[in-house]
């Protein structure tokens, strides 16, 4: 599934098509992907003016002028394709896939293929988002201003279940997913299968540790929107280019691996963790 880095390379590279235009046409091709498609879908967006597009979470916001929002979700295997001028982006796509096509006034054609059908678009009052219950609960974001180690350390605080499972958990931090947590964990030197709770001083302060987290968190997560995300399956950019932050993993899918980390001698390791593999040096991660 894509995770924050890929659906924030996404939102880039749409802004600039959907930020101001007019849906002149949307061609909805199906009844549902992941569940049904809103009552009057095109019709509702047809005439609609893109006042901006953001990100919260995993999930992309179209806010719209006239008070609702386009919620849009990738699911696993979901893609957006941006063509203009009848120019075919790069990167070729199964068009029996290509569920909905939205046509702006400026000119811009924008595809979304899933050939998995686990995305979804909902229609929604911008103001009551937050309440919505895609969003109600979401914890902060974690490029956000709010989220820092004491941020972290007020969630964990007291928490038995393990680390990679606490910072998974949407509810703590949003957003974050398998591959960017095992690889912030590492480059924090914190085992994924110690207790979340350790990593928080006793008078609820965060530790040392807690800290070195918090910077890798936002720092790898900065660098893989650098790179267009992580391309293992799925995930293309909007022009139908690839991410390339692949090649920068220090742990994710490198089993058997000498461990990046200057002067250890350990070898990446591969467990399954809440039924996801985890990723880490038994050596330098405690």
């Amino acid at each position: 599934m894509p995770e924050l880095p890929e659906v924030e390379t996404v939102r880039r590279g749409l802004a600039p098509v959907f930020e101001g235009a007019r849906f002149a046409r949307v061609d909805q091709r199906r009844a549902d992907l992941r569940v049904p498609f809103p009552k009057d879908f095109a019709k509702r967006l047809a005439g609609r003016r893109v006042e901006a597009l953001r990100r919260r979470a995993k999930y992309l916001i179209a806010e719209l002028d006239d008070g609702e929002a386009l919620v849009m979700h990738l699911g696993m295997s979901g893609s957006f394709r941006i063509e203009k001028d009848q120019m075919p982006a790069e990167g070729g796509q199964n068009p029996a896939h290509d569920h909905v096509v939205f046509e702006f006034d400026n000119g811009a054609r924008v595809t979304y293929n899933d050939p998995r059908r686990f995305g979804c678009m909902v229609l929604a009052p911008a103001a009551e988002l937050e309440q919505h219950p895609l969003f109600a609960g979401l914890g902060v974001e974690p490029l956000g201003n709010e989220m820092n180690a004491q941020t972290l350390a007020d969630e964990l605080n007291g928490r038995k279940t393990t680390l990679k499972a606490a910072l998974l958990d949407q509810r703590n931090i949003a957003g974050l997913g398998n591959i960017y947590v095992c690889e912030a964990l590492h480059r924090a030197g914190l085992s994924p299968f110690r207790a979340a709770g350790s990593v928080v001083n006793a008078s609820g302060k965060p530790s040392q540790a807690l800290e070195r987290l918090a910077r890798a968190i936002r720092e790898v997560l900065l660098e893989a929107i650098e790179a267009g995300g992580s391309s293992l399956r799925d995930h293309r950019q909007t022009d139908g280019s690839l991410g390339y932050f692949q090649h920068n993993f220090r742990v994710y899918d490198r089993e058997g691996e000498p461990c990046p980390t200057k002067g250890c001698k350990g070898v990446i390791a591969r467990k399954a963790q809440n039924g996801r593999s985890t990723f880490y040096c038994p050596v330098c991660q405690k």
